[in-house]
């Protein structure tokens, strides 16, 4: 195999190190390739196959390499035509799971004349979110906005991901989504009805039809002798079974993962069948990637004592040859404005900013961003651009109290937030106003309806003084007082608590009403400005140059040369749910989050700042508790580049060469003075030690 490897160095320029070349080498029986982020693990993947074909003669027509999303897939075709298309002119198959279990669909679907259809197709009429808001408005006789739309599309994803029978849906409390059980029956009977199948559909079809049909099942496994897996740490419970009835009974199963990097829990990623590989496939073979390419040395050596917090995952070590660069900086600012400003000075001052990215846990943390690189002409690029903050019932409640300031005529304006104020308006007097006296403003109307008492005609007067009041006020002025005077954020604490929605996040999307707000001169201006920056952000996924602006989830694969991560506050990141849920055992939403985290650092090659704020709205928040475990990690951290092997000069001892370095303690052989142990923190903050 040394011509083999030779071969790669020569004629495709590919130099792997020890470690992947055990992994490359690898050919029967199951194998699990843990590899750290920027690892190299594409490059094993594609040499691995490379190895089969040309090594073994196994034909590229029985190989299959399977990731999660078609970029994936893509990019793993990609890089493999160019490296070896030309000389191997093979076929291979890259693909996602999705896809490979559509075709298992299709023929079986072909054979048994059953037709299924997509229910995500564009070809349909039916559209899916459609469908689930009108169920639930049927389950529930209510609406559901867009965020809590999303978390019951997750919902069932996880559902189904996980094969959670229907029986047990009442010992996860419905999953916090009222009467999901009915949401759900009603979802599968009209798609049953209809013959329309779904993503999640595809995976738990699937897996039915390869179970209950042994001669389909031996055609996939029969064709397809070795199968890949690129991010293995994704793959849900449905995909696992899939992969084991594939690949029996030889197990030529070969995954590429990083438990360390599994972040889509709430999607139905299972990160336990990774770690309980050797229950399933005892003969398993294990092999590290541990060396990181891309970054710093600094933030290698920091990332890994981070994540060793985790307690569940394989015991692994992030390492470089990188030289040292930049400290990993943890910056502490005023509040949200004092951030953005932070940023904008610091962007000024990039060369590169295309090279330059802003990480953030929620995709809100964009708002603010997308205002003050607006102002400032700061050119940027956006992964998601879908973001449910223009429709949250919060900002359309502002604007209806804004809208109702400056023209008190806008009667669906003010049906919207009268019983949001401490106007204590009834519903019978709201209906009343509706049919009567049209041409008159809302409080003219109010103060005709014939069954008040004489306090609530005083009351209706002081509304109106109010919400003229409001329509003379800056933008930032007004969203105070809409907040206090007018009592809108003693509605907000009632509403959040009655109905489950967390006050935190309200406060939040108060916070980046503010920001705007800050900026603009006036109401009329504040409102132009929400629509404005509405049609940036849609615009904004188009934009190839520039700062790029992603959550840590979508920048998960990416590397970049600078990195800021902010919004860094307890509470947010990680969530207050997760704090909780560890504070009476349940560690593991914790963990994920601090996955996220890792994720979010390890993007970084040479720069990484952590930001985090004292004052939110004006009130205290106290920074993320994941920047308390980094102070510790920071201060006990040696950051050098010395090696065994390597010849010093010490300011009291003089010339000698290193023997061993075990953390921060280096054995030296000097010269004149023997064998001594140093401390290298010691050393290198006084300056007492220096490389030949």
């Amino acid at each position: 195999m040394k011509y083999f490897f030779e071969k790669l160095e020569s004629s495709y320029d590919i130099k792997l190190n020890q470690q992947q070349k055990d992994a490359v080498l690898h050919k029967d029986g199951p194998a699990v390739v843990l590899a750290v982020p920027g690892a190299g693990k594409t490059t094993v993947l594609i040499c691995r196959t490379a190895n089969l074909i040309m090594n073994y003669n196994v034909n590229p027509e029985n190989i299959l390499s399977l990731t999660f999303s078609r970029a994936s897939a893509k990019d793993m075709k990609k890089r493999f035509d160019e490296v070896f298309g030309y000389a191997l002119n093979s076929n291979i198959h890259f693909s996602t799971i999705h896809s490979f279990a559509y075709t298992v669909l299709r023929e079986y679907s072909y054979k048994n004349k059953i037709g299924f259809k997509l229910l995500e197709s564009k070809k349909n009429n039916i559209n899916k979110n459609v469908l689930l808001k009108k169920i639930y408005r049927k389950v529930n006789n209510s609406n559901i906005n867009d965020d809590k739309l999303e978390e019951l599309l997750n919902t069932i994803g996880y559902v189904k991901n996980m094969m959670i029978d229907k029986n047990d849906f009442h010992k996860h409390d419905n999953f916090n989504i009222k009467n999901f059980n009915n949401i759900f029956t009603e979802y599968e009977t009209f798609k049953k009805e209809n013959y329309f199948i779904d993503f999640d559909d595809m995976l738990t079809f699937t897996y039915e039809i390869l179970k209950n049909n042994s001669q389909l099942l031996n055609k996939y496994r029969n064709k397809y002798k070795y199968i890949q897996v690129d991010e293995g740490q994704d793959t849900s419970k449905v995909q696992n079974k899939i992969l084991e009835l594939l690949t029996r009974p030889n197990n030529n199963i070969f995954i590429v993962a990083d438990d360390d990097q599994s972040i889509y829990g709430f999607r139905g990623a299972f990160p336990e069948a990774l770690l309980n590989f050797k229950k399933r496939f005892p003969k398993v073979k294990h092999f590290f990637m541990e060396q990181n390419y891309r970054s710093s040395k600094n933030i290698v050596s920091v990332c890994n004592d981070f994540i060793k917090t985790n307690k569940t995952r394989y015991n692994k070590n992030l390492k470089t040859d990188n030289p040292t660069n930049s400290p990993v900086n943890i910056i502490k600012l005023k509040d949200e404005f004092s951030q953005l400003d932070f940023i904008v000075d610091e962007l000024n001052k990039t060369k590169n900013l295309s090279d330059t990215a802003i990480l953030y846990r929620n995709n809100i943390s964009c708002i603010g961003l997308v205002e003050a690189f607006n102002k400032n002409n700061i050119p940027f690029s956006m992964r998601d651009s879908k973001l449910h903050f223009f429709k949250h019932w919060i900002v359309k409640d502002i604007v209806a109290f804004l809208n109702v300031a400056l023209n008190d005529m806008d009667i669906n304006s003010f049906e919207r937030i009268y019983f949001k104020t401490n106007g204590y308006i009834s519903k019978v007097a709201m209906k009343y106003i509706k049919t009567k006296y049209t041409n008159e403003g809302v409080f003219d109307r109010l103060l005709l309806f014939p069954n008040f008492k004489s306090f609530q005609i005083d009351n209706i007067e002081r509304l109106r003084l109010d919400f003229k009041a409001l329509s003379k006020k800056n933008p930032y002025q007004g969203l105070n007082f809409i907040l206090k005077d007018l009592e809108y954020n003693k509605y907000l604490k009632d509403n959040c608590k009655k109905f489950g929605h967390s006050y935190e996040n309200a406060k939040t999307i108060l916070s980046h009403l503010n920001i705007i707000a800050m900026n603009s001169d006036t109401l009329v201006g504040f409102l132009e400005k929400l629509t404005t920056l509405q049609n940036i952000l849609k615009k904004a996924k188009f934009n190839k140059e520039g700062v790029k602006l992603s959550t840590i989830h979508s920048s998960k694969g990416l590397e970049f040369e600078k990195v800021f991560m902010i919004d860094l506050i307890d509470g947010d990141f990680p969530s207050s749910s997760s704090i909780e849920l560890d504070k009476v055992g349940d560690t593991k939403p914790l963990e994920e989050e601090r996955r996220l985290f890792y994720v979010g650092m390890t993007r970084a090659k040479e720069t990484l700042n952590l930001l985090t704020i004292k004052l939110r709205n004006e009130e205290k928040v106290p920074q993320s508790s994941f920047l308390d475990e980094l102070e510790m990690i920071l201060d006990d951290t040696v950051i050098h580049n010395f090696k065994v092997g390597d010849i010093v000069d010490h300011a009291k001892f003089g010339m000698g060469r290193i023997k061993k370095i075990k953390d921060d303690t280096a054995t030296i052989r000097f010269d004149s003075n023997g064998i001594k142990k140093i401390s290298l923190k010691i050393s290198i903050e006084n300056n007492i030690l220096k490389a030949v």
